[in-house]
């Protein structure tokens, strides 16, 4: 930056520690968008290099960035090397939830666990699987926010370096042309973000980010629209968690650019990105090294995207489940529901021998949405009960209104609107109800006349909020729900910020 004549400052902002932040790190999102913009229209700054990491940081920034609206660049901090025990390669997160079902079975010990822990994470960076970080580090760069090939380079290798230098440089070559983020992040660009997170089998937690974002730049984006272009997306990244490889195999097999030559075809390239030219232009030249881990159209993965939206009468403004990557025995499901009243409820009485639960049983949890986790957790892959897997059970139809890690994988519907907490259709379920899962027909059906749950509706009170003051109190007033992007319903849109007389 200095070199090209540019003058950096840090502006720290909060850290979105996302395994450290109670109770959830999704509560602080919109805080640290908040920070952003503020930090970005209170001081003297005629650019930004948006440095994010872990799940809600570079989204976060990239809605301060939107609302700010001055020049802004990301520069991700790139995912860690692939993880290593005993000759297998280990990818975080994905691995975790497996090895831990297979300790809780008794299958491995507790020295191999400690073992696993030791080899999963081996540099610095984020997780190495197509988790949210790199989910997000996709959607970044394909809005035409980085430099072409930052969403997939690791951290620790030489060529994130020269990454930061180049950002840097490309920043102040910004200012001058005054190219800001809402030129860039488009109707167009984001329908090119929705195709490549199908294409790549994203994180569910990408939509949740992505509408809010488009919320930021006055881009009407809806959940229809996520599962419309599903539908026409083939699945082609055979990364974990629905596939085999890590996020250090798909940047050496060509990364992102590569990747998106196999898609063109269903992509506006005529967006434009940071460094001025179309996205056309960025992806031109760029091959694919190594066909298994970026597939052919002709060898997908599966011929639709890897999220798909539900809607029912359980979930009237909607639902999300990544069917890609769970056991295709739960496409088409029935099974009874057991019902959870919260997280600590589901603690408590998960792995009770007694609980009357069979592999066909539908896990149900309440109280984890975005009023009433509070923040949206991410307990939505909810562990299977240990008489199971004791059993050889490793996947269940889930549902709740909470959020799952990127990382995670199994038969889990999340995202449920409206969520429990003020009354949704989640809070009525009651332990014994049917419920039905229809992926390829996109419905979520709970399967209790309309009579009856007119009743429980009548006889259901809201429960206690669970913040008084504060960052909580402004949450729970403000969050939209989760159709909606889970942003605080003041910060949406363009609308300007008022500059005060200086006197």
């Amino acid at each position: 930056m200095l070199l090209a004549g540019g003058y950096p400052v840090e502006l720290p902002a909060l850290s979105v520690g996302e395994t450290f932040m109670k109770p959830t790190s999704m509560l602080y999102r919109n805080l640290l968008s908040m920070e952003a913009e503020e930090l970005l229209r209170a001081n003297p700054v005629d650019g930004a290099v948006l440095l994010g990491g872990c799940d809600k940081t570079l989204p976060a920034l990239i809605m301060g960035a939107l609302s700010a609206n001055l020049p802004a660049i990301a520069l991700p901090a790139g995912p860690m090397l692939r993880g290593n025990w005993a000759g297998r390669t280990l990818g975080s997160g994905s691995d975790a939830w497996k090895f831990w079902d297979e300790l809780r079975a008794g299958n491995i010990d507790r020295q191999d666990w400690e073992a696993i822990e030791g080899g999963i994470a081996r540099s610095a960076g984020t997780c190495m699987t197509m988790g949210t970080a790199s989910t997000m580090a996709a959607v970044a760069e394909v809005l035409g926010l980085t430099l072409a090939g930052a969403a997939s380079i690791p951290a620790a290798d030489s060529g994130h370096q020269r990454l930061a230098t180049a950002t840097g440089r490309r920043i102040v070559e910004m200012v001058w042309q005054d190219l800001t983020p809402r030129q860039l992040c488009t109707p167009a660009a984001f329908d090119n973000a929705v195709t490549t997170v199908m294409a790549l089998g994203g994180s569910t937690n990408a939509i949740v980010h992505l509408l809010a974002m488009a919320g930021r730049a006055g881009v009407p984006l809806r959940l229809e629209r996520f599962d419309a272009i599903a539908r026409r997306t083939p699945l082609l990244a055979n990364l974990r968690p629905t596939g085999r490889y890590l996020m250090e195999d798909f940047h050496y097999a060509g990364g992102l650019p590569a990747f998106l030559t196999r898609i063109a075809d269903l992509l506006d390239l005529d967006c434009r990105t940071v460094e001025d030219r179309t996205l056309g232009e960025a992806i031109a030249g760029a091959r694919v090294i190594n066909d298994e881990v970026i597939l052919p159209r002709e060898k997908a993965l599966q011929a639709e995207g890897g999220l798909a939206v539900l809607s029912g009468n359980l979930a009237p403004d909607g639902a999300v489940i990544k069917h890609a990557a769970m056991e295709q025995r739960f496409l088409k499901h029935q099974g009874p529901a057991i019902v959870f009243s919260d997280y600590n409820d589901m603690a408590a009485r998960i792995d009770d021998p007694a609980l009357a639960v069979t592999a066909d049983s539908v896990l149900v949890l309440r109280q984890a949405g975005p009023q009433g986790g509070p923040g949206m957790p991410e307990w939505g892959m909810l562990p299977i009960p240990k008489k199971l897997v004791a059993a050889g059970v490793r996947d269940m139809l889930r549902i709740s209104d909470a959020r799952m890690s990127g990382t995670s994988y199994g038969a889990c519907v999340l995202h449920v609107a409206p969520e429990s907490h003020v009354g949704g259709p989640l809070a009525l379920v009651e332990t014994g109800d049917r419920i039905s899962l229809d992926v390829a027909a996109r419905r979520l059906t709970l399967e209790v006349g309309e009579a009856e749950l007119a009743d429980r509706r009548a006889r259901w009170t809201p429960p206690p909020a669970p913040y008084a003051r504060g960052l909580g109190r402004l949450h729970l007033d403000s969050v939209t729900q989760a159709n909606l992007g889970c942003d605080y319903d003041f910060l949406a849109g363009t609308a300007p910020t008022a500059e005060p007389e200086i006197h």
